[in-house]
Protein backbone atom coordinates (compact mmCIF):
# COMPACT_ATOMS: atom_id res chain seq x y z
CA UNK A 1 0.00 0.00 0.00
CA UNK A 2 1.48 3.44 -0.51
CA UNK A 3 0.71 6.93 1.35
CA UNK A 4 -0.20 9.33 -1.39
CA UNK A 5 -0.20 13.65 -0.85
CA UNK A 6 -2.25 15.52 -3.20
CA UNK A 7 -2.52 19.25 -3.40
CA UNK A 8 -6.50 20.55 -4.82
CA UNK A 9 -7.30 23.28 -5.71
CA UNK A 10 -11.18 22.76 -5.59
CA UNK A 11 -12.35 25.86 -7.73
CA UNK A 12 -15.87 26.59 -6.80
CA UNK A 13 -16.04 25.59 -3.34
CA UNK A 14 -16.28 28.18 -0.39
CA UNK A 15 -13.67 26.55 1.80
CA UNK A 16 -11.03 26.11 -0.82
CA UNK A 17 -12.02 29.87 -2.17
CA UNK A 18 -12.22 32.06 0.40
CA UNK A 19 -8.70 30.20 2.25
CA UNK A 20 -7.23 31.51 -0.99
CA UNK A 21 -7.78 34.70 0.11
CA UNK A 22 -6.90 34.15 3.61
CA UNK A 23 -3.55 32.38 3.08
CA UNK A 24 -2.43 33.19 6.69
CA UNK A 25 -5.48 31.22 7.82
CA UNK A 26 -5.17 27.52 7.87
CA UNK A 27 -8.72 25.57 8.76
CA UNK A 28 -8.30 21.96 9.53
CA UNK A 29 -11.63 19.68 9.60
CA UNK A 30 -11.61 18.07 12.70
CA UNK A 31 -14.93 15.64 13.30
CA UNK A 32 -16.91 13.67 11.33
CA UNK A 33 -20.35 14.92 9.02
CA UNK A 34 -23.45 14.34 11.02
CA UNK A 35 -26.85 15.20 9.79
CA UNK A 36 -29.34 14.23 7.57
CA UNK A 37 -28.83 13.81 3.77
CA UNK A 38 -29.72 17.45 2.76
CA UNK A 39 -27.95 19.47 5.72
CA UNK A 40 -24.69 18.45 6.77
CA UNK A 41 -22.61 19.64 9.97
CA UNK A 42 -19.12 19.25 11.09
CA UNK A 43 -16.51 21.03 13.37
CA UNK A 44 -13.33 22.40 11.74
CA UNK A 45 -10.70 24.47 13.48
CA UNK A 46 -8.64 27.56 12.18
CA UNK A 47 -5.54 28.72 13.19
CA UNK A 48 -3.95 32.11 11.90
CA UNK A 49 -4.48 36.07 13.04
CA UNK A 50 -7.55 36.91 14.47
CA UNK A 51 -8.65 39.72 12.15
CA UNK A 52 -7.71 37.14 9.51
CA UNK A 53 -9.15 34.39 10.80
CA UNK A 54 -13.05 36.55 11.58
CA UNK A 55 -12.81 38.19 8.20
CA UNK A 56 -12.34 34.22 6.65
CA UNK A 57 -15.57 33.62 8.95
CA UNK A 58 -17.24 36.35 7.93
CA UNK A 59 -16.78 35.44 4.27
CA UNK A 60 -17.46 32.00 4.63
CA UNK A 61 -20.65 32.74 6.39
CA UNK A 62 -21.86 34.49 3.23
CA UNK A 63 -20.89 31.61 0.98
CA UNK A 64 -24.41 30.29 -0.98
CA UNK A 65 -23.75 26.70 0.60
CA UNK A 66 -22.67 27.23 4.44
CA UNK A 67 -25.86 27.52 6.47
CA UNK A 68 -24.41 28.30 9.64
CA UNK A 69 -21.39 29.21 10.94
CA UNK A 70 -21.19 28.71 14.92
CA UNK A 71 -17.85 29.79 16.75
CA UNK A 72 -17.42 27.45 19.88
CA UNK A 73 -14.04 29.29 20.88
CA UNK A 74 -13.23 33.02 21.00
CA UNK A 75 -11.57 34.33 17.86
CA UNK A 76 -7.99 34.93 20.54
CA UNK A 77 -7.59 31.24 20.85
CA UNK A 78 -4.48 29.79 19.11
CA UNK A 79 -6.99 27.63 17.94
CA UNK A 80 -10.72 28.35 16.97
CA UNK A 81 -13.38 25.49 17.08
CA UNK A 82 -15.98 26.47 14.98
CA UNK A 83 -19.24 24.10 13.80
CA UNK A 84 -20.53 24.51 10.11
CA UNK A 85 -24.03 23.84 8.59
CA UNK A 86 -24.05 23.20 4.64
CA UNK A 87 -26.22 22.25 1.90
CA UNK A 88 -24.98 19.06 1.04
CA UNK A 89 -27.16 19.21 -2.42
CA UNK A 90 -24.62 22.29 -3.26
CA UNK A 91 -21.72 21.34 -1.71
CA UNK A 92 -18.94 19.40 -4.34
CA UNK A 93 -17.35 16.92 -2.33
CA UNK A 94 -13.82 15.42 -2.87
CA UNK A 95 -14.14 13.07 0.42
CA UNK A 96 -16.89 11.65 -1.82
CA UNK A 97 -15.43 11.24 -5.07
CA UNK A 98 -12.70 9.33 -3.19
CA UNK A 99 -15.19 6.96 -1.77
CA UNK A 100 -16.61 6.53 -5.71
CA UNK A 101 -13.12 5.29 -6.22
CA UNK A 102 -12.50 2.91 -3.28
CA UNK A 103 -10.30 4.89 -1.79
CA UNK A 104 -9.17 5.25 1.65
CA UNK A 105 -7.94 8.71 3.07
CA UNK A 106 -6.99 10.60 6.08
CA UNK A 107 -9.70 12.31 7.85
CA UNK A 108 -8.83 15.70 8.74
CA UNK A 109 -8.12 17.52 5.72
CA UNK A 110 -6.18 20.51 5.41
CA UNK A 111 -6.59 23.46 3.74
CA UNK A 112 -4.11 26.65 3.33
CA UNK A 113 -3.82 29.71 1.13
CA UNK A 114 -6.84 27.65 -1.40
CA UNK A 115 -5.09 24.92 -1.00
CA UNK A 116 -6.85 21.28 0.23
CA UNK A 117 -4.20 18.63 1.27
CA UNK A 118 -5.39 14.95 0.91
CA UNK A 119 -3.83 12.00 2.01
CA UNK A 120 -4.77 8.91 0.14
CA UNK A 121 -3.79 4.77 0.97
CA UNK A 122 -3.68 3.49 -2.54
CA UNK A 123 -3.32 -0.43 -2.33
CA UNK A 124 -1.86 -2.22 -5.81
CA UNK A 125 -5.42 -2.16 -7.64
CA UNK A 126 -6.34 1.49 -7.03
CA UNK A 127 -5.84 4.00 -9.86
CA UNK A 128 -3.92 7.00 -8.96
CA UNK A 129 -4.60 8.25 -12.57
CA UNK A 130 -8.01 8.01 -12.58
CA UNK A 131 -8.61 9.49 -9.40
CA UNK A 132 -6.82 12.55 -10.30
CA UNK A 133 -8.51 12.41 -14.00
CA UNK A 134 -11.75 12.72 -11.80
CA UNK A 135 -10.85 15.50 -9.59
CA UNK A 136 -9.54 17.96 -12.67
CA UNK A 137 -12.89 16.94 -14.91
CA UNK A 138 -14.98 18.75 -11.79
CA UNK A 139 -12.58 21.56 -12.50
CA UNK A 140 -10.17 21.59 -9.92
CA UNK A 141 -6.30 21.76 -10.40
CA UNK A 142 -4.79 18.64 -8.53
CA UNK A 143 -0.98 18.36 -7.53
CA UNK A 144 0.93 15.26 -6.57
CA UNK A 145 3.02 16.46 -3.22
CA UNK A 146 3.85 12.85 -2.27
CA UNK A 147 3.89 9.33 -3.32
CA UNK A 148 5.18 6.45 -0.75
CA UNK A 149 5.40 2.79 -0.05
CA UNK A 150 4.29 2.63 3.69
CA UNK A 151 6.78 0.09 3.94
CA UNK A 152 9.34 2.49 3.69
CA UNK A 153 7.56 4.79 6.70
CA UNK A 154 8.50 3.87 10.36
CA UNK A 155 4.83 3.69 12.01
CA UNK A 156 2.49 6.48 13.57
CA UNK A 157 5.40 8.46 14.41
CA UNK A 158 5.89 9.38 10.41
CA UNK A 159 2.52 10.13 10.00
CA UNK A 160 2.42 12.48 12.80
CA UNK A 161 5.75 13.81 11.05
CA UNK A 162 3.64 14.26 7.70
CA UNK A 163 0.73 15.79 9.72
CA UNK A 164 2.81 19.10 11.56
CA UNK A 165 4.52 19.72 8.18
CA UNK A 166 0.48 20.15 6.97
CA UNK A 167 0.06 22.87 9.13
CA UNK A 168 2.99 24.81 7.96
CA UNK A 169 2.81 27.39 5.51
CA UNK A 170 5.57 26.70 2.39
CA UNK A 171 7.42 29.70 3.28
CA UNK A 172 7.59 28.36 6.87
CA UNK A 173 8.59 24.82 6.14
CA UNK A 174 11.22 26.27 3.40
CA UNK A 175 12.97 28.62 6.41
CA UNK A 176 12.74 26.17 8.82
CA UNK A 177 14.74 23.24 6.70
CA UNK A 178 17.24 26.02 5.43
CA UNK A 179 17.52 26.65 9.66
CA UNK A 180 17.74 22.73 9.91
CA UNK A 181 20.20 22.26 7.17
CA UNK A 182 22.11 24.84 8.13
CA UNK A 183 22.98 23.76 11.81
CA UNK A 184 21.24 26.19 13.75
CA UNK A 185 19.03 23.71 16.15
CA UNK A 186 22.83 22.10 16.79
CA UNK A 187 24.21 22.51 20.20
CA UNK A 188 26.62 25.09 20.55
CA UNK A 189 25.91 25.93 16.61
CA UNK A 190 26.90 29.95 16.44
CA UNK A 191 24.40 30.36 13.28
CA UNK A 192 22.16 33.36 13.39
CA UNK A 193 19.09 34.08 12.37
CA UNK A 194 20.75 36.85 9.71
CA UNK A 195 22.64 33.95 8.50
CA UNK A 196 19.30 31.96 7.57
CA UNK A 197 17.88 35.03 6.43
CA UNK A 198 20.73 35.69 3.80
CA UNK A 199 20.23 32.32 2.54
CA UNK A 200 16.98 32.22 1.84
CA UNK A 201 16.53 36.17 0.37
CA UNK A 202 14.40 37.81 3.23
CA UNK A 203 15.00 39.98 5.73
CA UNK A 204 15.95 39.35 9.20
CA UNK A 205 13.08 40.13 11.01
CA UNK A 206 10.59 38.58 8.35
CA UNK A 207 13.01 35.10 8.76
CA UNK A 208 12.20 35.14 12.37
CA UNK A 209 9.04 35.49 12.31
CA UNK A 210 8.64 32.50 9.72
CA UNK A 211 10.80 30.44 11.66
CA UNK A 212 9.03 31.34 15.03
CA UNK A 213 5.73 30.09 13.92
CA UNK A 214 7.09 27.44 12.19
CA UNK A 215 8.25 26.18 15.91
CA UNK A 216 5.03 26.88 17.19
CA UNK A 217 3.31 24.60 15.60
CA UNK A 218 5.56 22.09 15.10
CA UNK A 219 5.95 21.78 19.24
CA UNK A 220 2.49 22.41 19.44
CA UNK A 221 1.87 19.43 17.62
CA UNK A 222 4.24 17.55 19.68
CA UNK A 223 2.80 18.30 22.75
CA UNK A 224 -0.54 17.09 21.45
CA UNK A 225 1.07 14.15 19.84
CA UNK A 226 2.99 13.40 23.49
CA UNK A 227 0.31 14.13 25.60
CA UNK A 228 -2.24 11.42 23.43
CA UNK A 229 0.24 9.03 25.01
CA UNK A 230 0.40 10.18 28.11
CA UNK A 231 3.47 11.86 27.89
Amino acid sequence: MREVTLRVRHHGEPESDVSADYPSVTLRSVSSLSGSAAERKRIVQLRGPADDVEGFLGAFADADPVLDVERLSPLDNDRVFVAVTYDSYQWDSIAQRLADHGVHYRVGTTIRAGWEHWTLYLGEDDDLGAVVDSLEAAGNDTELVRDVSLNELDGEEHLALSRMLEDLTDRQREVLAIATGMGYYDEGSDVRVEDIADEVGLAGTTTWEHLSRAEEKVMAEVGEYLSARGH
